[in-house]
């Protein structure tokens, strides 16, 4: 029998109706919209609510529209917001599940991850998580035919993502997607002051610099940024905003930041 992980937050942080979140991810698709790019190596995408980090999300997946027939895995990873635990969770699902269908994950290579990496089966990261979550729409909207490693980022270190991710960088047919929003909390003009130094460390590859106060997903990030500067990848920025911009208010505000890299 199929094992299939179902949604955590649909209803929550985006529509749990099918027709209502196709189309607001086309809305957001085309309303978001830039010029086209080769295909990225990897990209970094924030996981909020849709209403306020969908338009930043979809910057940066727009681009991978044009690529929708050659990317056929996507490597995901994000950080664990409700668990605590040491490593790398993999998941023993054998889908995962969200309005828009059901998405495979590569059951072969996580094998591959478990014997090459710090990585272990822990359903227990990825139950109530929606950092991986989150981004399985867009994909589901832009990319024809693929499948999924989800992989939730305990207590490690920034090298045991690189890891992973050294085992696909020059793969063709595998996307990465690292999935982390910006500072939290902070007011609008000391966000955005936060947010900027942020992206400078992210388009100028400054490995390990950027620590939890500035990305929830900072660990990723890293391990992403030494990866970038081993394998000499190009990064940009395509969009840098937060909640107050899209649907919140500037007392307390969350950021986001899209990211494209490019071999």
């Amino acid at each position: 029998m199929v094992s299939i992980r179902p949604p955590a937050v649909a209803g929550l942080f985006y529509p749990a109706e099918t027709q209502a979140l196709s189309a607001l991810i086309t809305e957001q698709l085309v309303a978001n919209s830039l010029s086209t790019h080769k295909q990225p190596i990897a990209i970094i995408a924030p996981h909020a609510g849709y209403i306020y980090s969908g338009p930043i999300a979809a910057t940066v997946f727009q681009t991978l529209q044009a690529h929708r027939n050659t990317i056929k895995r996507v490597v995901i990873i994000g950080p664990s917001h409700r668990y605590y635990f040491h490593g790398l969770a993999l998941s023993s699902a054998d889908e995962f599940e969200t309005p828009l269908g059901t998405v495979p994950i590569d059951k072969t290579t996580q094998e591959l991850l478990l014997s090459a990496t710090d990585s272990k089966i822990l359903d227990q990261a990825h139950q109530n998580e929606h950092c991986i979550e989150v981004q399985l729409p867009f994909l589901q909207s832009v990319l024809t035919d693929f499948s999924i490693i989800p992989i939730v980022t305990g207590e490690t270190s920034a090298e045991s993502v690189t890891d992973v991710i050294d085992l696909f960088a020059t793969d063709h047919e595998t996307l990465i997607v690292i999935s982390s929003d910006l500072s939290h909390y902070h007011d609008y003009h000391s966000a955005q002051q936060i947010d900027t130094q942020t992206s400078q460390s992210i388009i100028t590859l400054d490995y390990n610099s950027i620590d939890s106060h500035q990305a929830c997903g900072h660990t990723a990030i890293n391990g992403l940024l030494l990866a970038a500067t081993n394998y000499q990848l190009t990064a940009s920025i395509l969009d840098q905003r937060n909640s107050a911009d899209t649907a919140g208010n500037k007392d307390s505000v969350v950021g986001y930041g899209a990211y494209l890299f490019e071999a």
